[in-house]
């Protein structure tokens, strides 16, 4: 059997070959160990081209009845787990195509007419990713669905609000869950572009140049559901932007999803208490008996570097590639298939993380008050109630902080007298503004935390990103 394929890749090459590749050459050489992944591609791409052969008059309709139905057969046998890949047909189209012919015979040694691997290959991967940038657009609004639900939970639960990891101000966790529903859409949005721009046909540019055959490329587009073909035959075959923009759209998501399970993470140690992770996606350590580790957490935040490696590996790739077609491109598809692979597990578990985490609000609401995080509501209160310039109010203000820091004490448990000896502009009323549920009240401004406003932007990401477009 080893020799039969050997000699059906020779005949491949049209016996300019005498011999086979030696063992180092076709273990360099081969990528059906990985490129098999686009079978069901490379069978939609080769019914289309049969279909269009025919019509165009190229082959009898006889020859393509014949090659369809063997590719169908082909589809079912891979399907089950019953086809034989051979590392000496090098890739999942000759594979096929040497399966094919082995089947129905002359019919399958016509398919090839009119294309090269150069336009074949370019095609099924356009189709493979243009399948991932779907995945990863359900995904991200599965993953926004729990969001918003966790966020309309909590739309009034307040928290502290952070800048440099410092308290900053009070803030609500619904809101803070929303900042990432928001960056997940800006997600959708670039795998959208992404998606637009790759839905072009290389399919009939051949190996650079186009054919001589009067073939149909606008029949093939529309029959794989790409927009129009591709307008340069040499662009066609050597474009790998539509890889690198969904490399590029992935990494900047694998960042979001970091930086969101560096929160998770942080949140659940003892020291911040606001959420404890669910034991499925947890673990235990091998020592300490009191340990309950967020793994899936620290494991999504890892597994951006590895999403964002393919990037830069493809970046690499194509650097010094000259047009058209360089073997170089058979190092396209592991780095992408790897991404796409740990991006849409990533986003998986990051959704049943947030579905299955316990939420602490009283733990939230006591650190909310901690490092007098309402400073900024006095000196507001000071620009609004006394007109005070609101550099002034902040130079009073952080006098106010610094008496309060000397005492050990908050700002609401300074006395009127205290105040007054800071500045006699300070009165009983500053006392509306120093609570924690006050000040995130009262921050109303469009796109801000108090819960009316959060309450409403939740109503309005349902409609964006779940009801409506997206």
């Amino acid at each position: 059997m080893k020799e039969e394929r050997k000699k059906a890749a020779r005949d491949l090459w049209g016996g300019h070959f005498a011999g086979g590749p030696a063992p180092l050459m076709e273990q360099i050489n081969a990528s059906i160990d990985f490129d098999k992944r686009l079978w069901a591609h490379d069978v939609a791409g080769s019914i289309a081209h049969a279909r269009m052969l025919a019509a165009a008059g190229i082959i009898a309709e006889a020859e393509r009845d014949a090659i369809i139905a063997g590719l169908e057969r082909i589809r079912d046998s891979i399907a089950q787990g019953e086809f034989a890949f051979s590392r000496a047909l090098e890739d999942i189209h000759l594979n096929i195509e040497a399966r094919l012919t082995e089947m129905i015979g002359e019919p399958g040694r016509k398919l090839h007419t009119a294309r090269s691997r150069n336009d074949q290959v370019a095609t099924d991967f356009r189709l493979w990713v243009r399948d991932a940038v779907d995945r990863a657009d359900a995904l991200l609004r599965a993953l926004q669905a729990v969001l918003i639900d966790r966020a309309e939970e909590h739309a009034a639960t307040v928290m502290p609000g952070f800048t440099h990891l410092q308290a900053a101000q009070p803030v609500t966790f619904g809101h803070h869950l929303l900042a990432y529903v928001e960056m997940f859409g800006r997600d959708r949005s670039r795998f959208a572009d992404a998606r637009r721009r790759l839905n072009e046909c290389p399919l009939g540019a051949a190996a650079l140049a186009g054919t001589g055959f009067p073939i149909d490329r606008e029949a093939t587009a529309r029959e794989l559901g790409f927009d129009r073909p591709m307008a340069n035959s040499i662009d066609a075959v050597s474009d790998r932007d539509f890889a690198l923009d969904y490399l590029a759209s992935a990494a900047i998501c694998a960042v979001h999803l970091s930086r969101f399970a560096e929160e998770l993470v942080l949140w659940s140690t003892p020291q911040f208490g606001f959420v404890r992770m669910a034991e499925a996606f947890s673990s235990g350590s091998s020592i300490m008996p009191q340990k309950r580790n967020p793994d899936a957490a620290e494991l999504v935040r890892a597994k951006s570097g590895r999403v964002i490696g393919r990037l830069d590996a493809l970046l690499i790739v194509l650097k010094g590639l000259p047009l058209a077609y360089s073997k170089d491109l058979q190092e396209d598809k592991e780095g992408v298939f790897d991404a796409a692979d740990t991006l849409e597990l990533c986003l998986a578990a990051t959704a049943e993380m947030v579905r299955g985490m316990t939420i602490f609000p009283e733990r939230m609401r006591e650190a909310a008050g901690v490092g007098y995080t309402t400073a900024t509501d006095l000196a507001d209160w000071l620009v609004r109630e006394k007109g005070v310039p609101f550099r002034d109010a902040h130079a009073i203000v952080a006098r106010v902080v610094a008496l309060a820091e000397s005492r050990g004490c908050g700002l609401e448990d300074l006395s009127i007298e205290d105040l007054r000896g800071i500045d006699p502009r300070l009165d009983e009323g500053v006392f509306e503004v120093l609570s924690v549920e006050k000040s995130v009240t009262s921050r109303k401004s469009f796109g801000g935390t108090a819960p009316e406003r959060v309450r409403e932007a939740i109503a309005a990401a349902r409609e964006r990103f779940l009801e409506g477009a997206g």
